[in-house]
């Protein structure tokens, strides 16, 4: 089974300004090539969800920006420790395209004041180690979340705290719409409007920092307590010695 959702028309954006979009808003910050992988999470299994159209939107503008997406559906997740040892192909799919990605979208509805249980469930499927892997360090992250009423932050704020505790780079910008059955036509498309133009202002931020740290991710999350744990010294002896030596 293929958890994967596909975009319906990803190249049509019909609220985007072409005239004022950086077609590589990243340029000149590192390489794009190859491009940038970036996986999306929703909160929501409603068939009318908008954590998953907000998702769907940044999608098609970060494979407007070059960048290579999948959203991941988690209709048939299971809760954490549901399944003995977490045996369950939509987990280790889950986990296998976390590997695969260099940055990360998540975009879940406030319930209750926080982000939902499918959003928490799916974060909490993702281990800081996995087969001796890590599936979110050094990952680059974008945070979103909708709302049924007024503004709010409380969703986006829990999701940095997590991201921090994933040991992942959490970009300043965020989003946060409210209304969202306001924001979106017949067809699930995002209207034109300052939360629209938002939505990309955060995409274009995750393009850039995801391509400027991405050749220095595994060395800004290199620490003395792992080496010392896997016992892999920095230097041999004779490395010491000849340092030794030259002072």
């Amino acid at each position: 089974m293929n958890r994967l959702r596909t975009l319906a028309d990803p190249d049509h954006l019909p609220a985007l300004r072409e005239e004022y979009l950086r077609a590589q808003p990243a340029a000149g910050l590192g390489a794009l090539d190859p491009p940038p992988r970036i996986l999306l999470l929703y909160g929501s299994l409603r068939e009318r969800s908008y954590s998953r159209l907000a998702v769907e939107e940044a999608a098609r503008l970060l494979q407007r920006f070059g960048c290579e997406t999948r959203v991941f559906d988690p209709s048939d997740l299971p809760l954490p420790d549901q399944v003995t040892g977490d045996d369950h192909p939509a987990v280790h799919e889950l986990r296998e395209h976390s590997l695969w990605s260099e940055g990360q979208v998540w975009c879940s509805p406030e319930r209750h004041g926080q982000m939902t249980g499918i959003m928490k469930a799916q974060i909490d499927h993702l281990p800081l180690a996995y087969k001796g892997l890590r599936p979110t360090q050094g990952r680059t992250l974008a945070v979103m979340q909708v709302s049924a009423g007024s503004q709010s932050f409380n969703t986006i704020n829990a999701m940095r705290m997590l991201g921090r505790w994933m040991r992942m780079v959490t970009i300043p910008n965020q989003f946060s719409v409210a209304k969202a059955y306001e924001e979106f036509d017949e067809a699930g498309r995002m209207k034109s409007s300052a939360y629209y133009d938002r939505i990309v202002d955060v995409m274009e931020e995750l393009v850039r920092f995801t391509v400027l740290l991405r050749p220095h991710a595994a060395q800004l999350v290199d620490r003395y307590s792992e080496r010392k744990d896997r016992n892999e010294p920095v230097e041999t002896p004779a490395d010491r010695a000849g340092l030794a030596s030259r002072n």
